[in-house]
């Protein structure tokens, strides 16, 4: 079996045959020694059978019912790692199949980090975890450029790569980092590259970033800004488990059973899919409720919700609106449907639309949180006017 090495000197492609792993080898373009990689090749890191080919013909409930059970097989895996949280992974999964990135939000201890890794082993994709600090820089997160000496006495810059060049990359605790180490995602979570210098390197496919954050009352933490926020399309709050669900972390943890995840299913399944959930058709009757529901949120609409200049501050902007549809569509598929409905709007409105809205002082005054305004305005956007709005 061959696999694929990059020289990072001359950028070259080299083919090298599986025997070589673990050795090292010389670049015949520019002479860079090379450390080839280990490649077992006795566990396979990815499911044998994928669901690409079966993804490409069929009509939209076939395919529907395709994505279902695949959904399904990865909630089993995943399962196995963690108890409860099903609402939680639902949310995560959607996001990688929308093609876009998730933010995690609970107390320590909630298996936040555990479940995103065990997430990147169902996928059978590349993982790589950044543990966010105080004194975290830019270049720890993208890499940098170092002087590296060739064969022929000659040296030059050569750049290393960062854990960012991974398919899902946890960026775990990432409000203990300043603004300026939190914006070195920004290019790489909305274009998918990262420049260093002059010269842009493109990101492995498909890309992730899933973080975690403690909440802002813990000290010590930094309050991601509003254009980093926007980057994601949920932030999900995780709540602790409740009495049997504990009773069965504590069965699983302390005891002496030990479950190996399998991967389910592949990059090229996970790109396949993510251009499938795009054909899911979206009724004018849905997108007029998005517009609806979103549109009278903000508080200098002509048509804003008549609690809206008192309670909200700042409101969701277009990507709330994209992102909305965007992930009704994945959530219908998943479930099997061939089409949105409203009710995919409302159970996404909450972690769509709870870091894309600031409250006012008088709410906050009150103890009134988002997530009760994003309630208060579900409740004031009745379906049958979805019809007729706009």
């Amino acid at each position: 079996m061959d696999m694929l090495v990059r020289c990072p000197a001359c950028t070259s492609e080299l083919t090298i045959d599986s025997s070589a792993s673990g050795s090292q080898i010389k670049c015949p373009s520019c002479g860079t020694v090379l450390a080839v990689p280990s490649f077992n090749t006795g566990k396979a890191s990815a499911p044998r059978d994928t669901i690409a080919d079966s993804l490409d013909s069929g009509d939209g409930e076939e395919l529907g019912a395709k994505l279902s059970a695949t959904f399904e097989n990865i909630k089993k895996e995943v399962a196995k790692a963690i108890v409860g949280q099903d609402e939680v992974i639902e949310q995560v999964v959607i996001a990688v199949f929308a093609k876009s990135h998730c933010l995690l939000e609970g107390v320590p201890g909630l298996a936040k980090t555990y479940m995103v890794q065990s997430l990147a082993q169902a996928l059978a994709l590349s993982f790589r975890r950044i543990q966010f600090t105080p004194d975290l820089m830019p270049s720890d997160i993208t890499g940098t450029e170092v002087i590296q000496e060739t064969a022929d006495g000659t040296r030059g810059f050569v750049f290393k790569h960062g854990p960012i060049f991974a398919q899902i990359v946890l960026a775990d605790e990432i409000n203990r980092s300043p603004a300026k180490t939190q914006a070195a995602l920004l290019e790489a979570m909305q274009e998918r590259q990262v420049t260093v210098g002059n010269v842009t390197h493109k990101l492995p496919s498909p890309f992730f970033v899933l973080a975690t954050q403690n909440p802002v009352e813990q000290e010590g933490t930094y309050a991601l800004p509003e254009a980093q926020k926007d980057r994601f399309m949920f932030l999900v709050k995780v709540d602790y488990p409740d009495k049997d669900e504990e009773r069965e972390i504590i069965h699983r943890i302390t005891g002496i059973q030990e479950s190996e995840l399998r991967p389910v299913i592949t990059a090229r399944d996970i790109i396949r899919c993510q251009q499938i959930v795009r054909r899911v058709p979206v009724p004018q009757s849905v997108t007029n409720y998005v517009l609806d529901l979103v549109r009278r949120c903000r508080p200098n609409d002509s048509e804003a919700f008549p609690f809206a200049k008192e309670l909200i501050s700042w409101g969701p902007g277009p990507r709330a609106c994209l992102q909305l549809i965007m992930g009704a569509k994945v959530r219908a598929i998943l479930q099997g449907r061939p089409n949105v409905i409203i009710d995919d709007i409302e159970a996404l409105a909450l972690p769509v639309m709870r870091h894309r809205m600031v409250p006012t002082h008088a709410a906050e005054a009150d103890g009134i949180t988002v997530d009760e305004i994003i309630g208060m305005a579900l409740k004031a956007t009745p379906r049958g006017r979805a019809a007729s709005v706009l």
